[in-house]
């Protein structure tokens, strides 16, 4: 089946094509047509299945054809995502999508001026895509008006939950008209999810091309044990043993990826770090320089690689696992894109074997370990376990979800807003 036999305008089948693609994804298939009918949906798709496309494209047809005054322009589409990057990601495929279509769209986010965003805004734009925290500065300085939004999508619903987002998003929900078609993707689901759908969404029709919280079957998934204290010199070893011309490589910590970056860089490979105490610049500079083949290795934390959407990435290396289980699907889902084929590797060592277990029972799978020699684990180590800032992932978001423990890079909206009143050019830093 092809892009024109979706129902799908001219314009938007020559952008799709122009990009590239020419038959759609499960994801595509099934979610233009329910949302060019009108409906609420509930989706449940892995990164990389091309998520994006599947909504962007019948959002601008909707907007198009429901055109009235074309000379004012409210905001008539809401995107939210939870970081940057993809706020970025996404804006990026509204306009390429929409180029022959005469619809306006532009970004919010954190981190940068807030002064040129609010031009564009007062200039009217058709599609905003936006995190919660910079939205709402711009609700409070009253250079954004919601009440005329038709189509609500909320993308990677879990990570905003995940973030604290949860009382942002639903602070923003109440500024939007009743009557408007809602959208909720999300990678996993949780109950919490399923609450928020059952306030959000109105006689959602569920679409999951993926069984939930099951890692893509497209990506090669191996175990490297070995020491903890031997981890970055393991990880120069592959890299240049095996000639890895692009790898993404995750850390728990914003200190850890500065560490491990400037290690790789004393080993003579080219190695950039990418996360949240990084100006939107230098994240930006980083990932362009990763793309272009001029930087080998990205070394980034979970919250700034959600989003980065790297053609044929193909490797993943894990170099530390992470404290919540469904974050190493979302890592590893970074490769093996759009039905390409990429490797995930985890350099594990004996204090983290308790993390492996639970990514284990999560994706219901046995991963394949391979000892690299040289590299043996020493069995006189004792294990300490891996201190976990909360024992639960719900506790993790009630943590981050009071104002008194939440870092500045997501302030309660209370807070936020006595704020604004005393703030200058420059906005808070909000993912």
């Amino acid at each position: 089946m092809s892009f024109d036999t979706l129902g799908l305008l001219p314009e938007l089948v020559r952008a799709v094509t122009e990009q590239g693609y020419s038959t759609p994804t499960p994801i595509q298939l099934q979610a233009i047509p329910v949302i060019l009918d009108g409906n609420d949906i509930m989706g449940g798709a892995q990164t990389g299945t091309g998520k994006t496309a599947g909504f962007t494209l019948p959002l601008l047809q909707l907007l198009y054809k429901n055109a009235q005054n074309k000379n004012r322009r409210p905001v008539r589409a809401l995107i939210l995502t939870p970081t940057r990057e993809l706020a970025a990601q996404v804006s990026e495929s509204v306009k390429f999508y929409g180029k022959y279509l005469p619809l306006k769209s532009t970004v919010i986010f954190g981190g940068v001026n807030i002064n040129p965003q609010a031009a564009k805004l007062r200039q009217g734009v058709d599609i905003l895509v936006a995190t919660p925290g910079r939205l709402l500065d711009h609700v409070n300085q009253k250079t954004l008006d919601l009440s005329q939004v038709e189509l609500l999508v909320l993308d990677e619903a879990d990570r905003m939950l995940d973030m604290g987002f949860i009382h942002d998003v639903r602070k923003i929900i109440k500024l939007l008209p009743g009557k408007r078609q809602n959208l909720l993707f999300s990678a996993t689901f949780s109950n919490e999810i399923k609450k928020l759908a059952d306030s959000l969404l109105n006689s959602p029709i569920m679409i999951e091309v993926a069984r939930r919280n099951i890692s893509s079957e497209q990506v090669e998934q191996l175990i490297h044990p070995v020491d903890q204290k031997r981890k970055s010199e393991l990880l120069s070893h592959l890299i240049s043993s095996q000639n890895w011309r692009q790898v993404l490589v995750f850390t728990r910590t914003k200190h850890g990826a500065n560490r491990l970056t400037k290690k790789l860089e004393n080993d003579g490979i080219s190695a950039a770090a990418i996360h949240g105490n990084k100006s939107q610049r230098a994240r930006t500079q980083a990932l362009a320089s990763f793309k272009n083949g001029s930087v080998r290795v990205l070394v980034a934390t979970d919250i700034a690689a959600r989003g980065l959407d790297i053609d044929q990435l193909p490797h993943v290396v894990n170099f530390e696992l992470p404290n919540v289980p469904e974050d190493y699907v979302h890592r590893i889902g970074r490769t093996g894109r759009a039905g390409r084929e990429g490797k995930a590797i985890s350099l594990v060592c004996i204090d983290e074997q308790k993390l492996l277990q639970d990514i284990k029972r999560l994706i219901k799978r046995d991963l394949p370990m391979v000892v690299i020699p040289g590299y043996e684990v020493d069995p006189s180590i004792e294990p300490v376990p891996i201190h976990k800032l909360r024992n639960s992932r719900g506790n993790m978001r009630r943590s981050s979800s009071n104002p008194k423990n939440r870092r500045s890079t997501s302030q309660s909206p209370a807070s936020r807003g006595k704020k604004n009143s005393s703030r200058k050019s420059k906005g808070g830093k909000s993912y």
